[in-house]
């Protein structure tokens, strides 16, 4: 899916063309899958007077706009990546923190069995799950 123009997504709002909203969502497309701590960082790089609040108030604005999705990767903050990125399930490795995508097909039988069973409909693309990668695992 191409990458869509915040520009035109603001404009078609009615709302403002900032540089500090095109950083942030520069460095979630950089960054891929990103807290708003490591968003942040990568903004600095190019403009160091945006504070923390700004990406925060861009990356809730991207969201709303639909250009940006979050999961919760584990206790602390969210995790931001593009809204334009295929659906997946996330891997995160409890050892060394990595994140990897899964087909969520994966799943597509547990939550059919979940929504038959009790009526209970899956969001797949928010779904964590927490183990250990490869690498940590051939390291043990």
């Amino acid at each position: 899916m191409p990458e869509t123009s915040l520009a035109q997504v603001l404009r078609s709002r009615g709302l403002r063309m900032t540089p500090q909203r095109q950083l942030v969502l520069d460095a979630v497309r950089r960054l891929g899958h990103a807290t708003p701590e490591q968003v942040h960082a990568l903004v600095q790089q190019a403009a160091d007077s945006v504070n923390i609040t700004t990406v925060y108030r861009s990356l809730e604005l991207l969201e709303q706009l639909g250009l940006v999705t979050h999961t919760h990767l584990s206790h602390g903050a969210p995790t931001y990546h593009p809204a334009e990125d295929h659906q997946h399930v996330h891997l995160v490795c409890r050892s060394c923190g990595a994140v990897a995508d899964a087909d969520p097909e994966l799943l597509r039988p547990v939550a059919e069995r979940l929504h038959t069973e009790r009526g209970f409909q899956v969001d797949i693309a928010h779904i964590a799950l927490f183990g250990r990668c490869a690498d940590c695992e051939a390291d043990q």
